[in-house]
């Protein structure tokens, strides 16, 4: 039996070409320990990416005919992230499937950046070997509830509020810095922290870009604060 065998059954897949799936399961770690090169799921990731977000917006689209596209890009961006793909391959036991150098074993259900890109490299395996319909189908029976559902958050601007209660408290400023971007082109995943004057390290945070990596710094800078008290 073939060690895809369950997640074929479980999605109810016919897969012509099996070579295409162990790839989008193959961490570039793999690649290190074995000496092989280009074996490993980043490419299916950077074609599932753009499969999913065109049919997580499709089904936006269809289930919400009256509503305009503020409230659909909020939507789409509140399922196609990184924390929401991961619960998602968490939910649905994608983890397990996942090869890695023995650098990373252990780290696998851990890692929620990981989990994103073989998510997404699944959904590219799928177009790649049963075409457009049946990945928009796992697409469908993944997102559908969660879309039909959708309410939208009130939008909180963390880095102001952290801003105004820093000044209120110490009159002093914060500032942000960049601490890291990792991940190819297309798909880059920034870390940034938040700094009182002086130096001090408030909080720390990750984001598709700069600014939600501050807002991310600020609401965890603000989440410490609440819980010294």
């Amino acid at each position: 039996m073939h060690r895809l065998a369950k997640l074929f059954k479980y999605f109810h897949l016919k897969p012509k070409e099996l070579r295409t799936y162990e790839l989008a399961f193959t961490h570039p770690s793999y690649n290190l320990d074995a000496k092989s090169c280009h074996e490993d799921y980043e490419r299916l990731e950077f074609l599932g990416d753009s499969i999913l977000g065109a049919s997580v917006a499709d089904l936006a689209f269809q289930a919400h005919p009256d509503k305009d596209q503020g409230f659909l890009t909020k939507l789409r961006s509140s399922l196609v992230n990184t924390k929401a793909l991961a619960k998602y391959a968490r939910y649905h036991h994608l983890a397990e499937f996942i090869v890695v150098g023995n650098s990373f074993s252990g780290e696998v259900a851990k890692s929620d950046k990981m989990l994103e890109n073989v998510f997404e490299s699944f959904i590219g395996a799928v177009y790649l070997d049963l075409g457009f319909k049946v990945a928009y189908g796992i697409v469908k029976r993944v997102f559908e509830h969660d879309i039909l559902n959708y309410t939208p958050e009130k939008t909180i601007d963390y880095k102001s509020r952290l801003q105004e209660e820093t000044q209120l408290e110490h009159r002093h400023s914060v500032t942000f810095r960049q601490v890291s971007v990792d991940g190819p082109a297309h798909n880059r995943v920034f870390e940034m922290e938040v700094v009182l004057d002086g130096g001090v390290v408030l909080g720390r945070g990750t984001g598709s870009s700069k600014k939600a990596a501050e807002q991310e710094a600020a609401k965890n800078a603000l989440e410490k604060k609440a819980g010294s008290k």
